[in-house]
């Protein structure tokens, strides 16, 4: 491992806390992508120490790895920080907070003003192609001409195509050697503005759900399943219909805004609360919501779970759950999320959920919300409702 520039300290990974995503605590907050990024781009890191330097920008840091070890190890200020996940962002205030290095970044959305005139960027990068190209044109456009963007991952989670997105907008990408199951690729010389591909973001698409006119999606690189109709949700949607009456329903991890975009339209009378913890998610979730005319009816908030609802507050709640958290595939986020509907619902108050049928979460929700019935099942998907006690 690289020494830290003198003058300089080392960082101690290990005290790295996951907070708030307490419902996964056997995963650590840090793996050895990270600690390969800071090592190779650790010369740069250095120089850019200088306070005539502009910052540095790093996107995707899961919990403060590589932000907190860039500043402890560089004693860099001013870092600019792009992370997806609300929970991302909280963990890393309460590790910076713990290891006395609360002011050494700030928070910025996946916008100009993140990369503007950077001339280094740290990227954890996303599984997903296009939020990989969404970041890379933002790159490419905005920072400054010599640029050096250290992109660094699991190798199993890496493939050959993410090379050839960064070669769309950058003029030089290479792959450095790989340690510990990790690598990192250098992409520089971003390509000038008469060579970069057309903006792609949003995208949009329609589908067919049984309504007079296609509910249209949009999406941002980063929301889970792009534009696609997601085939839980397509096997939920009609089954909605079967729902207690309410005066406001909630769509939680809303992603794309399909569930809520659904029963606005589908309930004139309805107002719709859509909560995603993902920046690009709720984005993506205003968008369709305007798309679909339906606007005016609902809110769309970025949150943790239900952290901002009162207990006892709610009539209708619908989730579609995750079971990952990043890439790791992982039961704990569902049980967070129907351990926070049973606490927001009123007596008889309802949480309809569609997940896959493997995943057996039926005795899950009696416990955590009240009882629960099978509405409908396919070979591969459940839809249960369960009603707060």
């Amino acid at each position: 491992m690289t020494d830290p520039a003198p003058g300089r300290t080392d960082f101690d990974f290990s005290r790295l806390r996951r907070r708030p995503d307490v419902e996964a605590p056997n995963l650590q907050a840090w793996d050895t992508a990270d600690t390969l990024l800071l090592d190779t781009a650790a010369a740069d890191l250095s120089a850019a120490a200088d306070p005539d330097q502009p910052g540095v920008v790093v996107i995707g840091d899961s919990y403060g790895a590589l932000t907190l070890g860039a500043a402890a190890r560089h004693g860099l200020h001013s870092l600019r920080v792009h992370q997806d996940p609300l929970s991302g962002e909280q963990a890393l205030d309460a590790n910076a907070a713990d290891l006395g290095l609360p002011d050494v970044f700030s928070h910025h959305s996946l916008t100009a003003p993140l990369v503007k005139d950077a001339r280094l960027v740290l990227l954890r990068l996303p599984r997903s192609l296009a939020a990989l190209e969404e970041i890379a044109a933002l790159i490419a456009a905005s920072a400054a001409p010599d640029v050096t963007v250290y992109a660094g991952g699991r190798v199993k989670h890496m493939t050959p195509a993410m090379n050839e997105v960064l070669a769309r907008y950058f003029g030089s990408v290479t792959a450095g050697l790989g340690r510990q199951k990790s690598r990192v690729l250098t992409a520089g010389s971003p390509l000038p503005a008469g060579q970069l591909p057309e903006p792609s973001f949003p995208m949009s698409q329609r589908h067919d759900v049984g309504l007079a006119r296609p509910l249209e999606l949009w999406a941002y690189g980063a929301a889970f399943g792009g534009t696609a109709l997601d085939p839980g949700t397509r096997f939920l949607l009609p089954h909605l219909a079967q729902a207690r009456a309410a005066r406001r329903a909630v769509d939680l991890g809303c992603g794309t805004g399909t569930i809520a975009a659904y029963l606005a339209l589908t309930r004139p009378g309805l107002t719709v609360l859509a909560t995603d913890q993902s920046a690009a998610a709720v984005a993506s979730a205003a968008r369709t919501l305007a798309a679909n005319g339906v606007a005016d009816r609902a809110v769309v908030t970025r949150a943790d779970a239900l952290g901002p609802l009162p207990d006892s507050s709610e009539e209708l709640v619908v989730l579609n759950p995750p079971f990952h958290i990043g890439a790791a595939v992982h039961a704990g986020i569902a049980l967070k999320l129907f351990a926070d509907a049973g606490r927001v619902l009123r007596p008889g108050g309802e949480l309809w959920t569609v997940w896959n049928s493997h995943l057996l979460y039926r005795p899950a929700l009696a416990r955590l919300v009240g009882p629960t019935r099978e509405v409908a099942r396919n070979p591969k998907f459940t839809v249960t409702v369960s009603t707060r006690r």
